[in-house]
């Protein structure tokens, strides 16, 4: 195959060019602030990038490099299919999980194309808004709304439709470096629906808030959800809420303990971690207890453990 690269500042001018003369999209990375597309017409491939020395994705899954560290506001920017994307974990303890608050401001229809991703684990989750989604052998599409999640198992094909205004979702994937591959021949909805359908070793999860009870967890209350069964144990999700002014967390024997405040505050009692407010997110070692105190009792947690390895 002819392939030749083309290293430019301007992408979206590129890309418009080259569509121009027939050439399609065929994969972007990374999500959060593309620098590479690759394009093909017929027998021919072109690279466009803004960074021609960058690595490439590997499909390797790279060391887990623990580290303690909280995040709290930070500026956004633009991804793919015009979303703004805000890294919750700037390390990538090292390069082994991505975190991302993103934000659509208008709403609307969503630019987005028939896609897939190869993975070890994504997850996303609603904060506020709401967001319309189709997936491959899920159904029809479907609404998504606060406090729900999806499990996007490795490899299924599936696309963001439309959002209302001010959507916010966090995304957590694993490994943080990966590609976004466009599926032109497939066409979703597929018109079919099989819950136990394996993609890649797991099964597609959605979790709806308003039909999940509050139960107990660790002297608070969570709302579970199914991701520990559909992942055969990889990773735990659950959105946590305050019974007294202290929550205690046992330590963790996988890999990310991961923690984004979606209202209220409280204050992290692990190293200098301080008051936490809503947005602010953080991730504690493995194997390390912790706590949150001065739980106000509107503070709703976000909470994602992973056993990768």
């Amino acid at each position: 195959m002819n392939e030749r690269e083309i290293v430019c500042a301007d992408l979206t001018a590129a890309r418009a060019g080259l569509e121009r003369e027939g050439f399609r999209l065929d994969v972007i990375y990374p999500a959060d602030d593309p620098h590479t597309l690759v394009l093909t017409r017929g027998g021919e491939t072109v690279r466009l990038t803004s960074q021609p020395d960058a690595p490439r994705p590997s499909g390797e899954l790279p060391p887990f490099v623990p580290e303690f560290l909280v995040t709290r506001g930070g500026g956004s920017g633009e991804g793919r299919a015009g979303m703004l994307y805000r890294d919750l974990i700037p390390s990538r303890l090292g390069g082994r999980y991505i975190a991302s608050h993103i934000t659509i401001p208008g709403g609307g229809p969503v630019a987005d194309w028939v896609h897939f991703h190869r993975i070890a684990l994504q997850l996303i989750y609603v904060r506020s808004g709401w967001v319309r989604v189709v997936y491959e052998d899920q159904g029809e599409p479907f609404a998504m709304e606060p406090g729900d999640l999806v499990l996007q198992p490795p490899g299924i094909r599936h696309r963001v439709l439309e959002s209302s205004p001010a959507l916010e979702v966090v995304e957590i994937t694993c490994p943080a470096l990966h590609e976004t591959f466009a599926d032109h021949d497939a066409a979703l909805p597929t018109g079919r629906r099989d819950l136990l359908r394996d993609y890649g070793g797991q099964r597609f999860v959605r979790h709806i808030a308003a039909q999940t009870p509050w139960t107990p967890f660790q002297g608070a209350e969570a709302q579970e959800t199914a991701i520990g069964a559909a992942t055969n144990g990889l990773a735990e999700v659950r959105t946590i809420r305050p019974v007294a002014s202290t929550i205690e967390f046992a330590p963790h024997d996988g890999e990310l303990v991961f923690g984004f405040v979606l209202d209220g505050s409280a204050h992290l009692e692990f190293g200098d971690g301080g008051d936490l407010a809503a947005g602010d997110a953080f991730v504690i070692p493995p194997k390390q207890a912790w706590s949150l105190t001065a739980a106000t009792p509107d503070l709703r947690l976000l909470h994602v453990t992973t056993s990768i390895h």
